[in-house]
């Protein structure tokens, strides 16, 4: 499954809303240097769909807010 991710980093309250069917916009804590803020997307992403990390990828848009993640199926 494909999902579409915008990012705001160093946000006040980590959260991930629900914009329609398979877009969503996560808000981290950690800034956007040095992939801590991709880190913490998949670590987040993990426990929204109660999955392990290494089923979350970034395909596109490592550098930038705008993702677009693959999550494998079980």
């Amino acid at each position: 499954m494909k999902l579409y991710i915008k990012v705001q980093p160093k946000a006040s309250k980590e959260r991930i809303e629900k914009q329609t069917d398979n877009s969503y916009k996560a808000y981290v804590y950690e800034a956007a240097s040095k992939g801590k803020a991709n880190k913490r997307l998949i670590e987040l992403l993990a426990e929204h769909f109660d999955t392990k990390k290494h089923k979350i990828r970034i395909l596109h848009g490592t550098k930038s807010r705008n993702k677009i993640i693959e999550l494998q199926e079980n």
